[in-house]
């Protein structure tokens, strides 16, 4: 080994505990924002199904009977 290769292996050796560490942390950070993307992408298509299985849906025709009101205006309009 040339001796720059062994000074390497020294320092590298010497700071182990630190890019150790330094590594399980851009790990975690990776495992935490992948686990954000998916849990976004999930939300995202489960809003979007829903939104198309209601807009799929027929829409509710109310009737309503008014009899009474227009012969209540009646009565007010004949007074």
């Amino acid at each position: 080994m040339s001796q720059a290769k062994v000074d390497r292996y020294k320092e590298a050796k010497k700071n182990r505990k630190e890019i150790v560490a330094k590594e399980k942390r851009q790990r975690a950070l990776t495992k935490f924002v992948g686990a954000i993307v998916v849990v976004v992408l999930v939300a995202w298509i489960g809003v979007s199904g829903y939104n198309m299985y209601q807009a799929n849906q027929p829409l509710e025709t109310v009737y309503v009977d008014t009899t009474a009101i227009d012969d209540y205006m009646t009565t007010l309009e004949a007074e």
